[in-house]
C-alpha cells in the first residue's frame, strides 16, 4: 500500500489503469480531453502491479481499476469521475490540485 501512495501523491492526478480495460481507456481519455497530463501506472506492465492491485483494493477501489488519485484524494470509480465531471464539480477539483490552469 506504501508503493501506491507514493505513486498517488507524486503528481496532481495519477491513474492506476490496466492496459486492456476499457473503462480505463475512457478515464484516460476524459482527462486527456481535459487537458490533463496525468502519470498513469498500467498494473498489468509494472513488475508490482499484482500487488498494487490488492493494495487498491485494500484502500475500497473494486473493481481496483481505473483508480484516480486528485491531489491525493482518492476519487475512486468510473461512476465517481463521471459524476464529478457531468455535475461540473471535475473541472474546479482539477484546478485545485494545479492539474489544469483554465
Amino acid at each position: 500500500m506504501d508503493r501506491v501512495m507514493k505513486l498517488a501523491s507524486g503528481t496532481a492526478v495519477v491513474i492506476f489503469s490496466k492496459s486492456s480495460c476499457c473503462m480505463c481507456h475512457a478515464i484516460k481519455s476524459l482527462f486527456y480531453d481535459l487537458g490533463v497530463s496525468p502519470a498513469i501506472y498500467e498494473l498489468d506492465k509494472e513488475p508490482k502491479g499484482r500487488e498494487m492491485e490488492i493494495a487498491l483494493q485494500r484502500l475500497g477501489c473494486n473493481p481496483s481499476v481505473p483508480a484516480v488519485f486528485i491531489g491525493d484524494q482518492l476519487v475512486n470509480s468510473v461512476n465517481t469521475v463521471m459524476s464529478l465531471h457531468l455535475s461540473g464539480c471535475l473541472v474546479p477539483m482539477l484546478r485545485n490540485a494545479g492539474a489544469i490552469w483554465l
